[in-house]
């Protein structure tokens, strides 16, 4: 029987006022107040940091970041190194149980890797996983994030996937932590002169979603 999701589209929310809406819901979700939950949103441009990650991966000065308006979080409690956040990339925040779920932690992200790949799929793109890294790549370029919280087998955070997305941030840090790395976009890699549709690519994910999860269309 497919399980109900709540899905939330709050559109460009800050960085912090993001976090603090997730707790909100994780807390309601673990005391068993409310059931699963699927955030979709954008957020303004931020730079934020994992479990493993810390700011000596940042290439730019700090003065530098924040004449452009840049925020900066870091510990944030996810996994996962430096990343960009901002205006073009599609970020998706499920607080779901995976208690009952095959595969623990890593099954889990690798079914947000699933999802991902079926939404560029939808655009035409063929992506991949790479091995012994996460995330979600088209050929050498990776086009989507994963960094994940679990508290008590309820998930938080969860992924970034690049749409629009000013690529030009990447170059202020070694995204993910990983040398060399390009970062491309659905955009960027479609060589489209106009933006993609964002609420295109939410309506793919949250289909995508819930056939990888089990939950009702």
């Amino acid at each position: 029987m497919a399980k109900k999701l709540t899905l939330l589209k709050p559109g460009v929310v800050p960085y912090p006022q993001a976090v603090r809406l997730q707790r909100e819901i994780l807390e309601k979700r673990i005391a068993g107040q409310t059931g699963d939950t699927l955030i979709l949103l954008e957020h303004p441009p931020t730079i934020t940091t994992g479990r493993r990650g810390n700011l000596s991966n940042l290439t730019a000065s700090g003065e530098v970041l924040k004449k452009r308006g840049v925020h900066i979080e870091s510990s944030t409690g996810r996994g996962g190194d430096i990343t960009f956040h901002g205006p073009g990339q599609m970020v998706g925040y499920p607080i779901i149980g995976i208690k009952d779920r095959k595969g623990g932690v890593p099954g889990y992200v690798r079914s947000l890797e699933e999802v991902v790949i079926g939404c560029l799929s939808d655009f035409g793109i063929g992506a991949r996983r790479v091995d012994k890294l996460t995330g979600v790549w088209v050929k050498r370029s990776k086009i989507a994030s994963i960094g994940v919280g679990v508290r008590r087998w309820v998930t938080w955070h969860g992924f970034a996937l690049n749409v629009n997305t000013d690529l030009s941030w990447f170059e202020t840090m070694v995204p993910c932590g990983i040398p060399q790395v390009r970062m491309t976009s659905i955009k960027d890699w479609m060589q489209s002169a106009e933006d993609v549709e964002m609420e295109a690519v939410c309506e793919s994910l949250v289909r995508h979603f819930s056939d990888v999860f089990g939950y009702e269309r």
